[in-house]
């Protein structure tokens, strides 16, 4: 077996079981699970009944490059949603169909990282702490070695880039973005995307840039920017080192679709159409058809925003003044701090309230004996308003009564 596997540590929601093993709710209390980060408002209709059309493509073997059609309908998306000059990306150049980021990006990592020999130092693939349990056990089955960088209040929930030495830099070959940030939903600003496509021209590494909550904030005019943005506003119009991964999974309530695409230096993504190639992962031509349809219709998007800002609204007015926590910039989740240390908290508001949470010390690593998810919890805000609202009344009677 690959040594590697035995580096991994246990996902987040294995901890969490474990955690809560052997608790007894109040059976009365309907259980709700503000844990998991699968959205649960309706699917499209009009996606449903384009995969439904298109089902004699079954009998069709799907192409790794992915059909035309969703490769030129993923470069019109890009091109109004992030500023992207018309003729930059080249549908069949500079765009990768996937099935879902998740599976894209441990890929992607594989591609990426060039293992060296047992007498040199291992390439380093540096991530934000908290971070997606992904980009760790894709770097450790890459054969490179995991750097953290804490995303801490006082930096705004982004890591303090400035503060990253240069050896970290040089040792670099993979940077991990995540905007908005799962689990904190802090948004990278612009200028600092730019000050990092910067970086990786000074010290050769790629940036692969997490932006499946980018379709979720909350001011209508200003949609948060993207690494596709900063290298328009750079003219980099070859998007050398910087490639973005997008899903339909959170954007249009599809995660069942496992639909999603990577975008940019068109270098890397030819050699990782050919890893792709024989990794076997071809999108199945109906799903296609139907994503084509998503990428294409921007209005259920909007709705689906709007059904996000209500139940932000809604929990935060239950739970100001009891628990300190704040309007993210993007996403769905609540990164809420604790009166008592996470696991403590998440355990008793499941004993007593029938609310499940995860703590925040479960999404971070420990680096140098500090924990940037310790006494935080996130709360994802995916089930249906009323059920949020009850949760939120349910959270707050635990903190009264405490």
């Amino acid at each position: 077996m690959n040594d590697a596997l035995n580096q991994l540590q246990p996902y987040p929601f294995e901890k969490l079981r474990a955690l809560l093993a052997g608790a007894q709710p109040p059976s009365e209390k309907k259980a709700i699970a503000l844990s998991i980060g699968e959205p649960k408002h309706r699917s499209p209709a009009f996606v449903a009944e384009a995969l439904s059309a298109n089902l004699d493509q079954l009998a069709v073997y799907p192409t790794t490059l992915g059909i035309p059609a969703l490769r030129e309908a993923i470069a019109a998306w890009c091109g109004r949603r992030f500023g992207v000059p018309a003729g930059w990306l080249d549908p069949a150049r500079h765009v990768l169909p996937v099935n879902g980021t998740r599976e894209a990006l441990f890929a992607f990592t594989q591609a990426v990282v060039n293992r060296v020999d047992s007498s040199q130092e291992p390439g380093l693939v540096v991530s934000p702490n908290p971070f997606y349990q992904i980009y760790e056990g894709a770097a450790l089955l890459a054969g490179a070695q995991p750097h953290y960088l804490a995303c801490l209040q006082e930096h705004g929930f982004n890591p303090d880039f400035d503060a990253v030495p240069s050896e970290i830099w040089r040792r670099c070959q993979l940077l991990f973005l995540c905007s908005p940030g799962n689990p904190t939903g802090a948004l990278i600003p612009l200028e600092t995307l730019k000050k990092l496509i910067q970086l990786a021209d000074e010290f050769d590494f790629v940036i692969a840039a997490d932006e499946c909550y980018s379709e979720l904030y909350f001011d209508e005019q200003q949609p948060p920017a993207g690494l596709l943005s900063a290298c328009a506003e750079l003219g980099r119009s070859d998007f050398a080192r910087c490639v973005v991964f997008h899903s339909l999974s959170k954007r249009s309530n599809l995660p069942g679709l496992r639909s999603g695409f990577v975008a940019g230096d068109a270098d890397i993504l030819k050699s990782f159409l050919l890893y792709r190639t024989y990794h076997g992962c071809a999108m199945p031509v109906q799903t296609q058809l139907a994503s084509v349809a998503a990428w294409n219709d921007e209005e259920h998007v909007r709705a689906n925003r709007a059904l996000y800002r209500e139940k932000f609204a809604a929990v935060l007015d239950i739970l100001g003044g009891v628990l300190d926590v704040q309007r993210p910039d993007g996403g769905f989740y609540l990164w809420a701090k604790t009166p008592v240390d996470d696991e403590t908290f998440s355990r008793e508001l499941f004993a007593r309230e029938h609310v499940t949470v995860v703590p925040g010390s479960y999404l971070s690593r420990s680096v140098d004996g500090l924990n940037p998810g310790a006494n935080r919890v996130r709360m994802a805000l995916v089930a249906p308003l009323a059920e949020c609202v009850e949760a939120a009344e349910r959270i707050r009677s635990f903190l009264q009564n405490d």
